[in-house]
């Protein structure tokens, strides 16, 4: 069950401190697939419609699964969940949004434009490490996902 452990997983997300942790996080976890990071929204986008420098399979293998900031430099992260969701290549993928935001009107809206999951980042480093571990317990061990295309 999960995610194939050759699958990566693909972070989208502008802050060094918040991308290190995540990937510490599920390090510290036991994390076995490949993490990929976009830093800003039209990145994610070019990744994942294999645009440019990303047009290449082998290099830019789908994720099986798209952890979303939603407060991104260029294209904000709101565009990025909806690109995928329309998408019918992509919007299999489940897409977590880990983000600062509480705000009603973000949660609502992400959820109406197709989010799997929407988590809002803890503000202590403890906190962060344990809400990772339970993302990667259940979207990468318990749950069934699609597997990705080529």
């Amino acid at each position: 069950m999960g995610l194939d452990g050759q699958q990566p997983i693909l972070v989208v997300e502008d802050s060094d401190d918040d991308f290190f942790a995540t990937e510490r996080a599920f390090k510290k976890a036991g994390l076995a697939n490949p993490i990929r990071r976009c830093t800003n929204g039209d990145q994610a986008v070019d990744y994942l419609f294999r645009l440019g420098e990303f047009a290449d399979p082998e290099t830019s293998p789908r994720p099986g699964v798209v952890l979303l900031d939603l407060n991104l430099p260029g294209l904000d992260g709101r565009d990025v969940l909806r690109k995928i969701k329309a998408d019918p290549h992509l919007h299999k993928i489940p897409v977590i949004v880990l983000t600062t935001s509480s705000a009603e009107q973000d949660i609502e809206r992400c959820y109406a434009d197709g989010a799997n999951t929407y988590v809002q980042k803890p503000v202590d480093l403890q906190g962060f490490f344990l809400a990772i571990s339970r993302l990667k317990d259940y979207w990468l061990e318990v749950a069934i996902l699609p597997r990705g295309e080529g």
